[in-house]
């Protein structure tokens, strides 16, 4: 039996393929990126025309891991990881960026990594 090529991806893929139809990263307004596993969530500020990440935060770092309470839940990570890439995309001269949100929907961690970012001065 055969299938069309569409239905074989994952609903959430399906979504991040639509959503990355309409935006880009530029050098002037790059792209934040967010990937959220079980476990983890990370975030990469990327420039689609160069192709080249230029600057990533996760939560398994060793500095991020260090400031994370014993009992902080999975969205205060990633709060924090998003505060951690807005002061590192800060350092490397990034004010303004496109949100990508990977086909999650804007809720719980996800919305979480975004408000912490822009806590740390980013704009959306």
């Amino acid at each position: 039996m055969r299938y069309h090529y569409k239905s074989q991806l994952d609903p959430r893929r399906r979504r991040h393929l639509r959503v990355r139809a309409k935006i880009s990263g530029t050098a002037q307004r790059p792209r934040l990126n967010v990937f959220r596993s079980s476990a983890h969530i990370y975030a990469q500020v990327i420039d689609d025309v160069e192709r080249v990440t230029l600057v990533a935060a996760s939560d398994i770092e060793a500095d991020v891991a260090q400031s994370i309470a014993d009992g902080a839940t999975k969205t205060d990570k990633a709060k924090i990881v998003g505060k951690l890439i807005g002061e590192r995309a800060k350092d490397a001269g990034i004010t303004t960026v496109v949100f990508d949100r990977g086909g999650y929907k804007y809720h719980g961690r996800v919305k979480a990594l975004a408000d912490g970012a822009r806590e740390a001065g980013l704009e959306f």
